[in-house]
């Protein structure tokens, strides 16, 4: 039996003065209706109705009972419709953890346009190139580069990240002749932490087939703008996401190199928990971050 709605038969009821009249505006039989507060009473081991063939009457118990409910009922109502106030209106702090040139670059500058759309929604932004736990560690979205693992969350495909493959004009006047993928042996590379990046780099030639080159370096980070001064400084050639480097790019600071090869764009995603009630604060971020980067 489902006591909250045998509760509200009971309670119309009463107010209406009959089962009829109950069951007519529940949409129920009569029988139903009837057979509804039977087991109510049996359930409490109490009478709560007199019954006539016309009426029916509270009981002494009957008469505690529908006060108890009536207020039961009437704070079942004001929780059901706080809750569909709050899955209308996005509310509430949302965790995001974002690899750190992504985050900072590209995420950071829009979650202001988002918080301004959403004024009762806090944003809790954690960077990191790590690989993080996203239900151990409690995060709402996570943002991930590259290939996925079947890890059992959701995924929602954003537009692949570009990376650049760039130096300093004083390192390449300096340097030897860079004109394939495969000299870069005898150059400095700048080794970023994460990924396969730091033991190799991928190419797409003119000819559309992919090149795989061993890339060695003496400077090694998990920092993807430490590795950019470093490119700005002379120290070596960099390959980044092009929202690092644009700026230095169009101010000169840093050039383009093996222009005749492209580096492939990365895989990007957003995860989030396979929860099929989708809060409205994560369909909204979700929803606002595959407009800008989808």
């Amino acid at each position: 039996m489902d006591r909250l709605q045998a509760m509200h038969v009971f309670a119309r009821t009463v107010e209406l003065g009959s089962f009829s009249a109950a069951a007519a505006e529940l949409d129920i039989s009569p029988q139903l209706a009837g057979k509804q507060v039977q087991a109510l009473e049996a359930g409490l081991g109490i009478k709560l109705l007199n019954r006539t063939t016309r009426r029916q009457s509270l009981t002494e118990s009957g008469q505690l009972f529908y006060e108890r409910a009536k207020h039961i009922l009437s704070e079942m109502d004001a929780a059901e419709a706080l809750i569909a106030e709050s899955r209308a209106v996005p509310r509430g702090k949302l965790r995001v953890s974002a690899p750190i040139t992504f985050g900072s670059h590209a995420l950071a500058p829009l979650l202001r346009t988002y918080l301004r759309e959403h004024p009762e929604v806090a944003i809790d932004l954690s960077l990191s190139n790590r690989t993080v736990d996203l239900m151990e560690e409690g995060f709402d979205v996570v943002f991930r580069t590259g290939s996925l693992p079947d890890s059992g969350l959701r995924a929602r495909a954003l537009a692949p990240l570009r990376v650049v493959l760039c130096a300093s004009p004083s390192y390449m006047q300096d340097s030897p002749p860079l004109d394939t993928p495969q000299d870069l042996h005898r150059h400095e590379c700048l080794v970023f932490a994460h990924t396969s990046m730091r033991t190799e780099w991928n190419f797409e030639g003119p000819d559309g087939r992919t090149t795989s080159v061993p890339i060695v370096g003496r400077f090694t980070s998990d920092s993807g703008e430490a590795l950019r001064a470093a490119a700005v400084a002379g120290h070596g050639i960099l390959l980044q996401p092009s929202a690092l480097v644009a700026e230095d790019i169009k101010a000169g600071r840093l050039v383009t190199v093996l222009n005749r090869y492209q580096p492939p764009s990365r895989p990007f995603h957003m995860l989030f928990a396979p929860d099929r009630t989708m809060t409205p604060k994560l369909r909204s971020f979700l929803d606002f971050a595959s407009t800008h980067f989808g």
